[in-house]
C-alpha cells in the first residue's frame, strides 16, 4: 500500500510541474483515470499470487480508467485550459502556483487514495471468494460502466451535430437522469467495492464509494452543472421531469 500511495504523490507532483509550465491546470483531468490504472497494478503484490476479486478489480479498472482517458484526452485536446481552473486561477493572483499545487493536484491525489481503498486495503491470504457478492459487484460495475460510456457517447454525438447547437441533450439515458454519466462513475465504483469485499477487504473500504459518490453528488460533479444549465430555455422543464441522478422515468404532465 504505502508503494502506490508513494507513487500517486508523485504522479500528481509530476502532473503539477506539466500544468504549471503549460499554464493549464486542465492537465490533471486527462491523468484522472490513468492514475487509477497505475496504482491497480502497482498495488498488486508481485511475490504473492493475487486473488480473482485483485485481478478482477486491476483489470476493470484497466477498462474504465484507458476508456476515460481517452474520452478526456479527446475532449480537451488543443483546447484553452477548463474555465474552472481558469477562474481559480485568477482568483489566486500570485499565490496562483501554491495553491494550485494543493488545491488541484495534491487534492485529486488524496482523493484517489480515498476512492482506491477497495484495492489499496490488504485482503487476507487464502480467503474464500464469497460467489454472489463477487457477481453482484461485477453486475453493478457493468451497469454502471455502460451509463457513463454510453452518456458520454451519446452526449458527444450530440454535440458534434450542428444542427442542435444551443439545445438540451434529453435524448437516450439523458432521458432518465440529467446525469447519466455521473452515476454511471458512482455506480462501478460500488461494484468494484463489492468485490472487494468479496474477497476479504475490510468493509471500510466503503469510504472509496461514498467519496466518489458524495464528491460527483455534492461538489465538482453535478452542482456545477446544474448552475451553468440553469438558464438555459427549457431546462427547467427538463429537470422538472426528469430525475437529477438515479434514472427513473419521466414525470408526466398533469
Amino acid at each position: 500500500m504505502t508503494s502506490a500511495l508513494i507513487f500517486i504523490f508523485v504522479y500528481f507532483f509530476l502532473f503539477f510541474l506539466l500544468g504549471t509550465a503549460k499554464k493549464n491546470n486542465s492537465v490533471v483531468d486527462i491523468g484522472w483515470g490513468i492514475g487509477f490504472v497505475l496504482t491497480a497494478w502497482i498495488r498488486l503484490n508481485p511475490s504473492l499470487p493475487a486473488s480473482l476479486p485483485q485481478w478482477t478489480i486491476t483489470l476493470l479498472i484497466t477498462l474504465w480508467g484507458l476508456r476515460l482517458f481517452t474520452h478526456i484526452l479527446k475532449r480537451n485536446h488543443g483546447k484553452p485550459e477548463d474555465a474552472r481552473y481558469t477562474v481559480m486561477r485568477k482568483s489566486w493572483g500570485s499565490w496562483a502556483v501554491p495553491r494550485a499545487f494543493f488545491q488541484v493536484y495534491m487534492l485529486q491525489g488524496v482523493l484517489m487514495a480515498l476512492i482506491s481503498l477497495p484495492f489499496l486495503l490488504p485482503a487476507p491470504a487464502g480467503y474464500a471468494v464469497i460467489t454472489p457478492l463477487y457477481a453482484a459487484g461485477f453486475a453493478v460495475f457493468a451497469v454502471g460502466f455502460a451509463f457513463e460510456a454510453v452518456g458520454d457517447a451519446q452526449l458527444a454525438a450530440f454535440l458534434h451535430n450542428p444542427t442542435r447547437k444551443g439545445q438540451l441533450m434529453t435524448q437516450g439515458l439523458w432521458r432518465y437522469t440529467r446525469h447519466p454519466n455521473y452515476f454511471g462513475e458512482a455506480t462501478l465504483w460500488w461494484g468494484i467495492w463489492l468485490i472487494a469485499i468479496s474477497g476479504g477487504v475490510s468493509p471500510w473500504s466503503v469510504v472509496g464509494p461514498i467519496t466518489i459518490t458524495c464528491l460527483l453528488l455534492f461538489v465538482s460533479g453535478v452542482p456545477p452543472l446544474e448552475k451553468a444549465m440553469k438558464n438555459r430555455i427549457g431546462y427547467a422543464e427538463y429537470a422538472r421531469k426528469t430525475s437529477v441522478f438515479i434514472p427513473w422515468f419521466p414525470r408526466k404532465d398533469r
